[in-house]
């Protein structure tokens, strides 16, 4: 689990394809102390929980490699990851750690497309939109990931949303190189997914 909180931008240094393009193989740099990363852990990659299959140091710079199979190729941005793609990353969440976005599960649901983006004094406004069958589960006020990032919506309509992201968010992850037409990984709020299954079964 995760809350959307990003603590470092990582940075894909090489990428290997295998099993006939079915999986990738990622070597991600980054900045945790290689200590603290152990085989087997979740780290959120765009908001996409990818398992660290090895890990190591570099000309003094940590690095971690991780798969993606081909649910995540097809379903999220992953499919268009390349050497030098930048990454939001977050470890898993610790018990005892603060809560400080929502609860996040680092399965992305789909992508969601960029339609325009305001840019304001010191912040930026973004317009998405998702499909039909995601959208249903975003709401004015709620919660959404977005690339990893936790963000309240601002807005709804229809299968559209806006977020506006605070100078903080800009300058901590890559939502500052967000452009019209980019496709970003999103995941709806856990919450409003089971209300939404408990609803349809009354």
């Amino acid at each position: 689990m995760f809350t959307g909180i990003v603590t470092d931008i990582g940075e894909i240094v090489s990428l290997k394809p295998t099993a006939q393009g079915q999986l990738h193989r990622l070597r991600i740099a980054c900045r945790y102390d290689r200590s603290t990363i152990a085989d087997g852990a979740s780290i959120a990659c765009n908001g996409v929980c990818l398992t660290v299959v090895a890990s190591g140091v570099d000309d003094g710079k940590t690095w971690f490699d991780v798969d993606a199979a081909a649910e995540t190729l097809a379903m999220t941005t992953a499919k268009h990851w390349a050497a030098g793609t930048r990454l939001n990353l977050e470890r898993a969440l610790k018990i005892g750690d603060e809560l400080g976005g929502h609860i996040v599960a680092g399965h992305a649901d789909g992508i969601a497309s960029i339609l325009a983006r305001a840019d304001l004094p010191d912040m930026a406004r973004f317009e998405l939109a998702t499909t039909r069958e995601l959208a249903r589960f975003i709401a004015a006020k709620g919660s959404v990931t977005l690339d990893g990032v936790s963000l309240t919506v601002n807005t709804v309509d229809d299968t559209a949303f806006s977020v506006l992201i605070i100078p903080h968010t800009l300058n901590v992850t890559t939502l500052s190189g967000w452009r019209q037409g980019s496709e970003v990984n999103l995941e709806v709020d856990l919450m409003a997914r089971y209300a939404a299954r408990l609803a349809e079964m009354k």
